[in-house]
């Protein structure tokens, strides 16, 4: 049903002449009677009765008249929906834990007028989908792995570099260091359950433990946060890495250590991914506070990140 017709429809039904409502539209007279002779013929009934003073809904014609507002008022229900501005911003944080999640709260705080639907993906490919279908309007990862090069129509800004920790039990050999060069680490296990085979996360351990030596181990089944801690803590012989924005509580009883790796300080790349051409108004509200915040933690000097890392340059708020 041609909804253009069914507005006509209603503004002469309100009118109740065909040239109040020709000029209520800014159309002619003649548009106005094509369109109403077109729904006439959908509908298969006439709709109006012409009278001195102008035209009248006939029987048919009243009765589809409140029928007709809710479609108007669901069309236009529709539309704002999707109007920019009108629907939350949605970012994807990968997981509740991060770094990406605390810059969101971060934004969240200075911004409460921006309305954020905050949700995590599992993996980049899925992130790609969600953005370029229109599900998610953003999403934190590392780009640029080989063979993973992102689609021409997204995006990606280089945001934050997290440095990584190293997390021991009470009883690990480097447990009491202040840091630990990273060269240092060869020879010890490094345990990291849940690593994605094809997952950036993979792809920038691969590369990490090939260039410097170091041996990480993804086997076994990954239970979640709780029962690493737990065997880290239990496993004098297991370390594992962890970002230095990663938030984890775990009891006290566990003695856990956090360790600055260092000489060179292994960092993370996180990037904001996005649509070229998505105009949600808030997008550039997050870029100027993401180029605010991470101005204030420049990348630590010498640090190590993949060969395939985009370069960081000064994040560019796009337009909107």
């Amino acid at each position: 049903m041609d909804l253009e017709a069914v507005r006509t429809y209603v503004a002469v039904a309100e009118a109740g002449q065909f040239q109040k409502a020709a000029t209520d539209l800014a159309i002619t007279q003649q548009a106005v009677s094509k369109r109403i002779a077109g729904l006439e013929r959908d509908l298969g009934v006439r709709l109006f009765a012409r009278t001195p003073r102008g035209a009248e809904p006939t029987v048919d014609g009243q009765a589809f008249l409140p029928h007709a507002r809710e479609l108007l008022r669901a069309a236009d229900r529709a539309a704002a929906s999707v109007r920019p501005g009108a629907r939350p911003l949605r970012v994807d944080v990968i997981n509740s834990r991060g770094a990406a999640s605390r810059l969101m709260r971060a934004f969240h705080r200075t911004h409460p007028g921006v309305e954020l639907d905050i949700v995590m993906l599992l993996d980049i490919d899925s992130a790609v989908a969600a953005i370029r279908s229109g599900t998610v309007d953003a999403s934190f990862r590392a780009v640029g792995a080989p063979g993973r090069p992102l689609p021409e129509d997204l995006t990606a800004t280089r945001v934050l570099d997290e440095p990584l920790h190293l997390l021991t039990g009470p009883g690990h050999a480097l447990a009491a260091a202040r840091a630990v060069p990273l060269a240092e680490l060869a020879g010890h296990r490094i345990w990291m359950p849940g690593l994605l085979p094809g997952s950036e996360w993979a792809a920038y351990y691969e590369a990490l433990a090939g260039e410097f030596g170091l041996t990480i181990e993804s086997t076994g089944p990954n239970f979640g946060s709780d029962v690493l801690l737990d065997t880290i803590a239990d496993t004098p012989a297991l370390a594992t890495f962890m970002g230095e924005d990663t938030r984890l509580v775990w009891p006290t009883g566990h003695g856990l250590r956090r360790v600055p790796v260092t000489d060179p300080v292994p960092v993370y790349p996180h990037s904001l991914l996005h649509h070229r051409d998505n105009p949600h108004p808030a997008l550039p509200a997050l870029h100027a506070h993401l180029a605010a915040a991470t101005a204030a933690a420049p990348t630590p000097a010498g640090a190590w990140t993949p060969s395939w890392t985009p370069a960081r340059t000064p994040s560019r708020t796009p337009a909107g």
